[in-house]
């Protein structure tokens, strides 16, 4: 069970989750969840999370490949934010995790009361519609919050009537 939201008391506003990874259809989130921040006045939160499993190595490796790790999270993190900056004028909150993405997604939506729609995109391509979007078609994550998939072939214009 989650938490309260609170997005809707004094003080607070809804905020949208997308999350960054190494997909094509990821920005596809990003750009319908800042749409629908921009458009109710709501914030968006970009979520990077770091698999742990890359660091089983010798301490003096493992360091290095974690601050690695959180130099790719930070620039996929910051460009992604500069596109939102340019393109609909908000400032996202930038959020850096390590753990499995899915406890990583529900202990954030449990810390942070406001989060209270998780934006995902489901890819076009054979492979399937993305490790996420499966885990939640296939109950293994069930997020406690209400999740949006946008498909990967939605073009901008569509993306600004939807949201």
């Amino acid at each position: 069970m989650v938490s309260k939201r609170l997005s809707r008391e004094a003080g607070h506003r809804r905020k949208f989750l997308a999350i960054i990874d190494d997909t094509p259809e990821c920005e596809r989130a990003v750009a319908y969840a800042s749409k629908r921040a921009q458009h109710t006045n709501g914030v968006l939160v970009l979520l990077y999370v770091i698999e742990p499993d890359d660091f089983q190595h010798w301490l003096g490796v493992e360091k290095i490949m974690r601050e690695e790790a959180n130099a790719t999270a930070r620039g996929a993190l910051d460009g992604h934010a500069n596109k939102v900056r340019q393109s609909v004028g908000i400032e996202p909150e930038l959020v850096v995790r390590e753990g499995k993405p899915t406890d990583e997604i529900h202990k954030l939506i449990e810390e942070d009361q406001d989060i209270a729609i998780l934006v995902l995109a489901a890819g076009a391509g054979k492979e399937g519609p993305g490790p996420l979007v499966s885990a939640v078609a296939g109950r293994a994550a069930a997020f406690p919050i209400p999740v949006t998939v946008v498909p990967q072939n939605l073009s901008d214009e569509e993306i600004d009537s939807l949201a």
